[in-house]
């Protein structure tokens, strides 16, 4: 094992006992020793139609055969075009324009990269600040991690990118402790940006990024009103919206997207992960028409934009996505989390009460638990030892800092939430 330097994960730790994986099918895992193993995550936010569906087997197998490969500059083939038009008609109106990448985090740095030309398009080459939020998570490029807000990520890299600044987050337990869906306290948070305004000058911000519904710090959900006031602030001054919807996209909140979900269409707009059901790398920035023209100007030979990756919209991710899209079409998966809201929210409040947690929070589809952290402690361990103790039982949960983050595929039955729930609440009251 030794010579998988493996990501986001304590390497020692994990190769001293390590968890492995060797088979997935549906709403489970297994391991090499067959021990089944509920899938409460989606794999990693991603598996939302479940694991091993047929539509999506059969697109890549014959895609495979078909072509397995085609270069995307100055070049193109019929899947990039056809799943593009797809994939506009699930958007919110008016970002009607697709570029993909490979990934959440390339996705990211694309988005900032186009928010930064478009402005110098226009004149406004001053406009170059880019403001992300503290607790988001961005993924982990350059740009990405400097507008992202959490602290562990950052540290080890030192400036990243600069000309960056963060809004306040949106936590608040001492007011919004076991919320059901969106918090009503916190909307007055989102004047941050006003303040950064003052602090900055206008005139040099280039983009605000969010996360519409925050995953990866465990599931802080927008307070009521506060994603508008961003769109306010931000038309009112000039500046791009950007959603990072790489966790909240395709059907998690009960919506295609998070913006259609809270009624405030961004400027800009990032997916990956449940675009192709996590089985083959594929990311995407969503961009409204008049982004997109502003880079139409030039001379018609020239080229508009100068970015892109060997692998942007590779046959065998566009034949996965095309075969996702199938499967959330053809079973109402986009929608289902709305389906699914009130039992997960009745599941999983009933554990409030139970030592340690100060904390639940839901919507649609995911629910976050959240402990008290334990006094000398190293921060997260309680929630990473309610990850193992999950496990143990059969259940893959995620730990996020002091948190259990539960988003499961949207293919779940309440048979399986109450499983989720009630191994969770096991592991709960063995915890010191």
């Amino acid at each position: 094992m030794d010579a998988f330097w493996m990501p986001f994960t304590a390497n020692r730790e994990f190769k001293q006992s390590p968890r492995m994986l060797a088979k997935a099918k549906g709403m489970h895992y297994w391991t090499p020793e067959g021990r089944e193993i509920l899938d409460g995550t989606s794999g990693l936010w991603c598996v939302n139609a479940g694991h091993a569906r047929p539509r999506i087997v059969e697109a890549i197998a014959h895609q495979a055969a078909e072509m397995d490969y085609a270069p995307p500059f100055q070049m193109g083939h019929p899947l990039a075009f056809s799943l593009a038009e797809r994939l506009v008609k699930l958007t919110p109106e008016g970002l009607n324009k697709v570029f993909f990448t490979n990934s959440g985090s390339e996705a990211v740095d694309t988005a900032l990269k186009i928010a930064i030309a478009y402005h110098r398009l226009r004149g406004e080459g001053h406009r170059t600040r880019l403001i992300g939020r503290e607790r988001g998570y961005h993924g982990v490029n350059f740009a990405g991690t400097a507008v992202g807000g959490l602290g562990p990520n950052r540290k080890l890299f030192g400036n990243l990118v600069t000309g960056v600044d963060h809004l306040r987050h949106t936590h608040d337990l001492a007011r919004n402790a076991f919320t059901k869906g969106q918090p009503e306290h916190g909307f007055e948070l989102a004047d941050d940006l006003e303040r950064l305004v003052t602090l900055h000058d206008a005139s040099t911000i280039a983009a605000v990024i969010v996360e519409p519904m925050a995953g990866s710090t465990g599931v802080l959900l927008p307070p009521k009103g506060y994603l508008q006031r961003l769109r306010d602030i931000c038309d009112k001054h000039g500046i791009l919206l950007i959603f990072d919807e790489v966790i909240s996209g395709f059907g998690r909140l009960g919506s295609p997207f998070a913006a259609q979900h809270y009624g405030v269409t961004p400027d800009l707009l990032t997916a990956a992960k449940g675009i192709t059901n996590g089985v083959i790398p594929m990311g995407a920035v969503f961009a409204k028409q008049g982004i997109h023209d502003t880079f139409m100007q030039g001379p018609p030979a020239a080229i508009e934009l100068p970015h892109g990756y060997t692998y942007s919209a590779h046959p065998m991710a566009c034949a996965a996505a095309h075969g996702t899209l199938d499967t959330y079409e053809e079973e109402g998966l986009l929608t289902r989390g709305a389906q699914l809201e009130g039992k997960f929210e009745a599941a999983f409040h009933a554990l409030k009460g139970l030592p340690h947690v100060v904390d639940i929070r839901n919507t649609g589809a995911v629910v976050a638990v959240e402990f008290a952290p334990r006094a000398g402690a190293a921060p997260g361990r309680r929630a990473f030892e309610a990850f193992l103790g999950c496990w143990e039982e059969g259940v893959l949960v995620r730990a996020a800092g002091d948190n259990i983050a539960i988003s499961p595929p949207l293919i779940i039955n309440d048979g399986q939430i109450d499983q989720i729930a009630s191994t969770l609440a096991k592991v709960i009251k063995r915890l010191d």
